[in-house]
């Protein structure tokens, strides 16, 4: 019985023993992860500094702004009159627009317009686009517009050229 008792009490000292040196084994590693933590801190605020002492020497130079915005859109770029006489008002006004699609079922023909502002606008078929100028045809590379008053044709295709003739 002594035996077992002996062998009892030598288990729990080295049990004990081990946890005291791990305890102290551990104040080791936390005291230096602080030391390393503390080595992190100064080299990123001495190259904090650095960087701006680099940036203070830099001058930038400001380009000019442009005198015209790039993305607006602009009338020279609109679209072209194609035509021997001076152009009708109907086609100056369908000028302001640009044909960007055209879409032709068994039933149905529509074309897609976009103005200078980038609202879209789908005509279909026998549909006014302005007053007096009606959709009467459309194919894959142009549309074709009827003005009312005069019988006469505007036709416009996808390069945005407008012409007008008397009959297409």
């Amino acid at each position: 019985m002594n035996f077992f008792r002996l062998i009892f009490l030598v288990i729990i000292v080295i049990t004990f023993s081990q946890k005291v040196m791990s305890d102290s084994h551990d104040q080791n590693i936390v005291e230096k992860a602080k030391e390393i933590n503390k080595q992190v801190k100064e080299k990123q605020a001495a190259q904090q500094e650095n960087i701006k002492k680099e940036t203070d020497q830099i001058v930038v130079k400001e380009e000019p702004l442009p005198l015209n915005d790039p993305f607006a859109g602009d009338a020279s770029t609109s679209s072209d009159i194609v035509t021997e006489v001076t152009p009708t008002s109907s086609a100056v006004k369908l000028r302001s627009y640009k044909l960007v699609g055209s879409f032709s079922a068994q039933d149905n023909s529509f074309i897609t317009l976009v103005d200078d502002n980038g609202e879209f606008m789908t005509v279909e078929l026998f549909e006014e686009v302005l007053s007096g100028v009606k959709l009467v045809d459309v194919s894959i590379k142009r549309a074709v517009f009827e003005k009312a008053d005069d019988n006469q044709y505007i036709i416009m295709n996808f390069k945005n050229q407008i012409k007008e003739a008397n009959e297409f």
